[in-house]
Formats: C-alpha cells, sequence, structure tokens
C-alpha cells in the first residue's frame, strides 16, 4: 500500500489531505489558517512565508497524527500546491529576508512601466514572454525591493514563489517549473527559459538568483530526514515538483488536452484551457501561461 499527502497553499489557508490512490479515496484531511499583514499601505499586500511553513508542517503533522503510525509509514509523496506570482526573497543562507509580496499586491505599477519601456513596450513584452508585465506578476515585484528597499535587495540571492519556498523548506533545495515559472513575468513561455530582456530590464545579476527550471515530472528531492522525523514521515517521502494553484487545478479537472475549460473560485477567480501550443493575446488580456502537463494553459 502506498499513501500520499496533497498540499494546498492559498491566500487564506494551507489544506492537507492523504490519499490512498488503491481505495481512490481521502483517508485525513486538515486545515490550518493563514494571516495578511495587517497596516500596510494602500495596494501593499503581504504575508510572511513563516505563515505558509507553520501551516504546512501543523496540517501534515495532523494528518498523520489522524492516520497513524502504521499507515504514516506507507506515505510515500508529497504534492503542493500554491498561490501564484508571490515574491519570496531569499538570502544567501535561504533565509527569508523580508515578507513575500502576493498576487493580490497592486504597489508595483510604476516597476511595470519601468519594466516595459525598458525592454520596449507592449509588443515587445508579449514577444519576450507571451504576457504584459503586470502588477500582480513576479518581475516587478523585484525591481520595487530594488527601487524602495535596497539595503534588502543587497542581500537578495535566490528568488522562489510561493509553492517553490514550501518544496524548499522540505528538501532544502531551489527548484521550480515551468507551470508557475510562466506566471513570473520572467519566463519566454514559448521556449520554456527564462527571458534575458526582462531579467536585463530588472538587473543582470538577476539571472543568478533565479532557480533551475524544470518540468513538473521532476521532483527537488525527498524530505530532510530532521523534518520527517519532526512530523512523523518516514524517511524518503518523495516531494513532487509540484505547481501554480491553476496548473495543478487543470490536471485535476481533467484540464490536459483541448477541449476541455475549468473555472475556479477561490480569493480570486480564473478560467483556463489545456493548449497544445503557446497562445499568445495580441491585446495581452489572456495571461499565456504554460501548463504543468506539458503545455500550455491560457488564462483569463
Amino acid at each position: 500500500m502506498a499513501l500520499f499527502i496533497g498540499i494546498d497553499s492559498g491566500t487564506q489557508s494551507t489544506k492537507a489531505v492523504v490519499l490512498d490512490l488503491v481505495a481512490r479515496k481521502v483517508v485525513a484531511e486538515a486545515r490550518a489558517p493563514h494571516t495578511l499583514i495587517a497596516g500596510l499601505p494602500a495596494g501593499h499586500m503581504e504575508q510572511h512565508p513563516a505563515e505558509w511553513t507553520g501551516a504546512l508542517e501543523q496540517t501534515i503533522a495532523e494528518v498523520v497524527k489522524k492516520i497513524g503510525p502504521a499507515r504514516a509509514a506507507e506515505i510515500r509523496g508529497i504534492g503542493v500546491s500554491g498561490q501564484q506570482h508571490g515574491f519570496v526573497p531569499l538570502d544567501a543562507d535561504g533565509k527569508v529576508i523580508r515578507p513575500a509580496k502576493l498576487w493580490c499586491d497592486t504597489s508595483t505599477i510604476a516597476e511595470c512601466a519601468l519594466i516595459t519601456k525598458k525592454i520596449g513596450g507592449d509588443k515587445a513584452a508579449l514577444r519576450h514572454t507571451g504576457s504584459l508585465i503586470l502588477p500582480g506578476f513576479t518581475a516587478p515585484k523585484i525591481l520595487w525591493l530594488k527601487r524602495h528597499e535596497p539595503a534588502n535587495y543587497k542581500k537578495l540571492r535566490h528568488v522562489l514563489l510561493p509553492h517553490d519556498y514550501l518544496n524548499f523548506h522540505l528538501t532544502g533545495a531551489y527548484f521550480m517549473e515551468h507551470g508557475d515559472a510562466s506566471g513570473t513575468a520572467l519566463l519566454d513561455v514559448r521556449k520554456r527559459v527564462w527571458s534575458k530582456a526582462v531579467i536585463n530590464a530588472i538587473d543582470p545579476k538577476l539571472a543568478a538568483w533565479l532557480p533551475p527550471l524544470s518540468a513538473s515530472t521532476e521532483s527537488p528531492g525527498v524530505v530532510r530526514p530532521e523534518l520527517a522525523a519532526k512530523l512523523g514521515l518516514p524517511e524518503g517521502v518523495v516531494v513532487s515538483a509540484g505547481g501554480g494553484d491553476n496548473m495543478m487545478g487543470a490536471i485535476c479537472t481533467g484540464n490536459v488536452s483541448p477541449g476541455v475549460i475549468s473555472a475556479s473560485f477561490g480569493t480570486s477567480g480564473t478560467i483556463y484551457a489545456y493548449a497544445d501550443q503557446p497562445v499568445v493575446d495580441p491585446a495581452g488580456e489572456i495571461a499565456a501561461f504554460c501548463s504543468s502537463s506539458g503545455g500550455w494553459l491560457p488564462l483569463l
């Protein structure tokens, strides 16, 4: 028998389930809330990544306790789905420099304009990345840190997204899969490589601070032994690449071939469909994301 843990780290909470794939049922579940940082200026929406790691550990420990040690020994893998676009800035030692600016943070309008101008305008943005440079995406958040918090920016050595940071917490590996990476405005979605034009518009040094890119079928590693012992997990539990919540939602709803449309309504609302080739909207109203199943995921 083999059990698997699924994690969804959203804006408001983390949810964990234990899946028995043979019996095709959920055998345990748990939830832990997150809070937004209060008192910030208008347009600023931030959370401390410690909220996510604390909730991750709490929910895993809770579901492990519910199934008991005998069944916990059957756990073989963990997969993490997370809110997209958030900027988690880490120093050379992997320590969080400041709270993460979230997908719903709109304080970076000026930075969007600066990046767009530097790369040659909206059409150039679509050519280099497949999407416009928008406040919700990660790229302008990095430039915001450089312009508004230079002391913190000098410490920056690693850039991760929320679900990547949870994978890092679990495994110690810096890693990003193509689907979630396509929501950064730093990825050329056609080629699945980092966009040199956007990187250079922010800071050429940024290229060294972005994590390796991978397909969603790859794994960043196994749960760190000391963390596994703390949570009641067996050694060697594999952590999957996971992905952004929309990309994982597409897979879970069978949206992995043309002809299927999924709608997701949570803290935000999205509609998306699988495509077997890049779909770049000339008006920039549809996000030209990569899917986490090898294709693309145009999203509105």
